[in-house]
């Protein structure tokens, strides 16, 4: 990637339309309802059943005044007892869960506030460290001879993990923000078409990144084991800071910690929580559904927090890292100061997959 005063321009002026538009959907969030939806979320809670409001004299008095109010009905209907239906099915016979409006506020004030934010303010982090730092480059000249890091089966599974989760963070970013972000840009026409669109694609994809999950783990669980030169590159911060990056393996600590908490931890709890929600045939109760969808959506921020970050050590923030993925090879000087015990395993012959096509590590990189 080029560092540039172009990129680093355009990588603050995405900084900044992140923290306005962040900023219009706290001040939604913020804003007083109008009268119509505060009438219908503000509800009245209905009296306890006491002898004088219960009684026959009571009821006949209230229904003078106030007449079709049969507070003793929903009373009933609002204490979550069993209804007389002839619907067979869990809860066909509950008809008002009062639960709901607790989690329909949880989502729309915790969580969707808080997490926004968070996304914000790590975005500008890193755009600030870019601007800063800019890319990270070799101390010495590339040689221009290549090792083999990343087989055509490491690449396939990591760009399929990637794309799904991309198609999944857009998709789930239009649902959770759509409504106080996107809706007074667009339009109400537009954005219905963008939400539907949205919301399949997020359905479908679901189960395909649950899969990838899989594929990735049994790919690359061997390589990311905690190993020599890990507690050191933890405790420098992998020397992002300063000028000599800590030896390590063919990942460093860095990176088996986005394994282990993100690609498995939070793709587990992110793809178990999306079932529930993407199969109501499951025959789940509303309550199991609302919890799945607060864990997945805590889950789901948390997971896109750590892609930030993932994403930008991939691309802009370290040169040659990219090409790595992309073409699965890296010059010998990269791979020297980046992942010192791995090159040194290469060159020995002790990484036999690496190592053993001698003719592609000795070929000029294109």
């Amino acid at each position: 990637m080029v560092d540039s005063p172009l990129a680093r321009s355009a990588v603050a002026l995405l900084a900044a339309l992140s923290f306005s538009i962040l900023g219009a959907s706290s001040s939604f969030a913020q804003a007083p309802a109008p009268a119509s939806e505060s009438s219908s979320s503000a509800q009245t809670p209905t009296p306890p059943r006491t002898p004088e409001n219960s009684s026959s004299a009571a009821e006949a008095q209230r229904q003078g005044v106030q007449p079709f109010n049969n507070a003793p009905v929903w009373r009933e209907v609002r204490s979550n007892a069993p209804q007389t239906t002839t619907v067979v099915g869990r809860e066909t016979n509950v008809l008002m869960q009062s639960q709901g409006q607790t989690w329909r506020t949880l989502r729309n004030s915790d969580i969707s506030v808080f997490g926004g934010w968070a996304l914000v303010l790590l975005f500008l982090a890193i755009a600030t460290f870019y601007w800063v730092k800019g890319t990270l480059t070799l101390h010495k000249p590339p040689t221009g001879r290549v090792l083999l890091r990343f087989t055509w089966l490491d690449r396939v599974i990591h760009w399929s993990t990637a794309i799904t989760f991309s198609i999944l963070a857009i998709s789930g970013l239009i649902m959770l923000f759509g409504k106080p972000v996107l809706l007074p840009l667009i339009g109400y026409t537009l954005f219905s078409w963008l939400a539907i669109l949205g919301k399949n694609l997020h359905n479908f994809t679901g189960p395909l990144f649950s899969i990838c999950v899989l594929m990735l783990f049994f790919n690359f669980v061997r390589d990311n084991f905690p190993g020599p030169g890990d507690w050191q590159w933890i405790r420098h911060f992998g020397g992002l800071f300063s000028k000599h990056e800590t030896p390590s393996g063919r990942f460093n600590a860095g990176e088996k910690i986005w394994f282990w908490g993100g690609a498995c931890v939070l793709g587990i709890v992110v793809s178990l929580s999306g079932f529930v929600l993407d199969f109501p045939n499951f025959d789940q109760t509303r309550q199991t559904m609302q919890i799945a969808h607060v864990v997945h959506s805590i889950g789901a921020i948390l997971f896109m927090l750590g892609a930030m970050g993932h994403i930008y050590m991939g691309t802009i923030g370290m040169g040659g890292a990219y090409d790595a993925m992309k073409t699965g090879y890296v010059d010998e000087e990269w791979a020297r100061e980046h992942h010192a015990y791995w090159y040194n395993d290469v060159k020995s012959g002790k990484d036999q997959v690496h190592a053993a096509d001698a003719h592609v590590a000795r070929r000029s990189p294109a």
